[in-house]
């Protein structure tokens, strides 16, 4: 597995500063590895974007901070598997110096780097992932999780689907840590909802054929099928069960889904489902101009996952560059207790468990006929507050966090 090197600065020697802020700085440079499945099923919704978003992230802090330190980027891809991804951390670490290991889509992956990370004092930014584990029972206190998680996802599309009167469900569930996850959190607000839980199968992953799943979906009777998924095992299922004429008799629930997943099945296929996001790229004249620039790069709209590596990088630098440090303490003390207002979040906080808090939306896919010009594929039906949208640190499972 190869990784690519972004030298995206020189070190600013001239400057106001900078010779202290060297001075404390390893080598005098940042180095920010992007680690993301850059080929397989979540490809689209992080993959190359990622990298993109990161690459803007250190351009557009180089441009308005003029930091007296250099900093480079180096990306790989991790193939969604746990072991390739805590060797290449390792590595990383140990060879290459890098600071924080970033985005890390796939639970799996995100878990194994987490522990690497704490072994080796260094930061990780997770923006891909999605298990509660992340800041639950396998909580750290190097790691940030940026963008969502099961909890925030399914509390706003399960809650909002049961209310439209979608009472009974029947999951179709990745088999490994993060459809569990997600199957669990969906269950637990249908029927906090009212609604009931008839059963689930968990297929392989990555997917292709889901036929026999879809088969026993609908044998169950179940007004819904929760898609307890994501990328292209969801895109599939979804297809899958338009072509055997499960849809539109019972209803799908995606409760993980990406603008990119959208835009890849179309509104006709898509049209009126409910998902949640953290992020849409035309919720407002910030999000509009931010995500321009990154579709003038990706030739696409952003996801969430994409725009949250963005921000969970800059909060980085802001704080290497507040503290004249990269010193792993140093820098989560100061990114902690300073709030995150950017484009992405406003007024977001990191929690002692390492989650970052803030709104969710629950969004709604238009019809064709309600689109009026590219990507313009939702209805914001709901705002969540980020007290509501994250799960309470009442009902933590990480041991960081005082009872």
């Amino acid at each position: 597995m190869k990784t690519k090197r972004i030298a995206l600065a020189v070190a600013a020697a001239l400057g106001f500063g900078s010779g202290m802020a060297q001075a404390q700085i390893s080598d005098n440079v940042v180095r920010i590895g992007v680690l993301t499945d850059m080929s397989g099923a979540y490809s689209d919704l992080s993959g190359a974007g990622a990298v993109t978003a990161a690459k803007m992230a250190v351009e557009d802090f180089q441009a308005k901070e003029k930091p007296g330190f250099a900093i480079e980027i180096v990306s790989a891809d991790h193939q969604n598997k746990g072991d390739i991804s805590s060797n290449k951390a390792r590595e990383w670490f140990d060879r290459d110096k890098v600071d924080v290991v970033t985005e890390l889509v796939t639970t799996s992956t995100a878990l194994a780097v987490m522990k690497v990370a704490k072994e080796k004092n260094k930061i990780a930014l997770i923006s891909g992932a999605a298990s509660t584990r992340i800041t639950n029972e396998d909580c750290n206190d190097v790691t940030v999780h940026w963008t969502y998680d099961t909890y925030s996802v399914a509390n706003g599309t399960a809650k909002a689907v049961v209310k439209q009167g979608g009472k009974s469900w029947f999951f179709l569930t990745a088999d490994y840590a993060f459809g569990h996850s997600l199957e669990k959190d969906a269950s637990d607000v249908v029927v906090a909802n009212g609604g009931k839980v008839l059963g689930s199968v968990r297929h392989p992953f990555p997917g292709t054929d889901f036929s026999s799943f879809l088969l026993k979906a609908q044998a169950s009777g179940a007004q819904v099928i929760g898609l307890a998924n994501a990328g292209t095992d969801t895109t599939n299922s979804i297809k899958q069960a338009a072509e055997f004429g499960i849809t539109p008799k019972q209803s799908l629930a995606g409760l993980l889904m990406f603008i990119t997943d959208i835009h890849s099945l179309g509104l006709k296929t898509t049209q009126t489902m409910y998902l949640t996001e953290g992020f849409y790229w035309d919720l407002n004249d910030e999000t509009r101009a931010w995500s321009k620039r990154f579709f003038a790069h990706a030739k696409k709209m952003p996801t969430m996952v994409q725009a949250g590596e963005y921000s969970a990088i800059m909060h980085y630098l802001k704080g290497v560059k507040a503290t004249g440090s990269d010193d792993t303490q140093k820098v989560m003390a100061w990114m902690k207790k300073t709030p995150v207002n950017d484009f992405f979040a406003k007024n977001a906080a990191i929690r002692q468990d390492g989650r970052l808090v803030h709104d969710m939306y629950l969004m709604q896919v238009k019809k064709p006929e309600e689109s009026k010009y590219p990507w313009d594929y939702y209805h914001v039906r709901q705002t969540i507050p980020a007290a509501e949208a994250f799960q309470p640190l009442s009902a933590s499972k990480c041991p960081l966090v005082k009872k």
